[in-house]
């Protein structure tokens, strides 16, 4: 389910320090229950093999896969969804193409979060938070004002994202992130799994929830 995705979990190979494929595995069995693959490096063919590899670990622990941007490379594995920009194939064209997948929309605003929900958006990752280096194009901070406008006015679960870590993680969930993405605090880890672990242990306890 979408309201329990406490910790949306983002691959990215330039900060690995082993294999995306090991990350991956790490971050499941630390109990998360999303994973976004991304890579702006790689043709649609390298992608769609390496997409293809994951859905098959998150298809055995019943763990939902989203394709970031490209919206062939989720047909082409059969993943769970996408996650667009702003700058992609517009939100209304996709929910068309996939009546039936998990769409997800990054938005830097209130405007774009109802427009998101108007056009049928499962959830709206509100960016970026915080400063970040993993997004060179996120645009001005948001701060975490917008993510509790957002939840104010609009029903879809919000993930926060951009420049989020272990010191800043509860003012997010304080503010009204139903979960967060976190990518450079936890890949430069040596142990991805506890550090996954301490990161949903923080959600927990501020959000109240006692999740396992």
């Amino acid at each position: 389910m979408i309201s329990e995705w406490d910790l949306y979990f983002i691959t990215d190979s330039s900060l690995t320090k082993r294999t995306i494929f090991e990350d991956v595995r790490d971050a499941i069995d630390a109990g998360v229950k999303v994973v976004q693959y991304r890579d702006k490096n790689k043709s649609t063919a390298e992608m769609i093999e390496e997409a293809r590899k994951i859905k098959e670990i998150c298809k055995a622990k019943n763990v939902d896969l989203i394709i970031n941007n490209d919206i062939e490379v989720m047909f082409a594995v059969d993943a769970d969804g996408v996650h667009l920009g702003q700058d992609d194939l517009p939100l209304a064209d996709a929910r068309k193409l996939a009546p039936d997948k998990i769409i997800g929309v990054t938005v830097h605003n209130l405007e774009e979060a109802l427009d998101a929900e108007k056009n049928g958006a499962s959830y709206v990752a509100v960016s970026p938070i915080f400063e970040t280096s993993t997004k060179s194009d996120a645009g001005k901070v948001a701060g975490i004002e917008l993510i509790a406008e957002v939840k104010k006015e609009v029903s879809l679960p919000i993930i926060a994202i951009g420049g989020i870590n272990e010191s800043n993680l509860r003012e997010v969930v304080l503010a009204g992130a139903d979960a967060a993405a976190i990518i450079s605090d936890i890949l430069k880890e040596d142990d991805v799994k506890g550090k996954i672990e301490r990161l949903r242990g923080i959600m927990n306890d501020t959000a109240g929830k006692g999740k396992e």
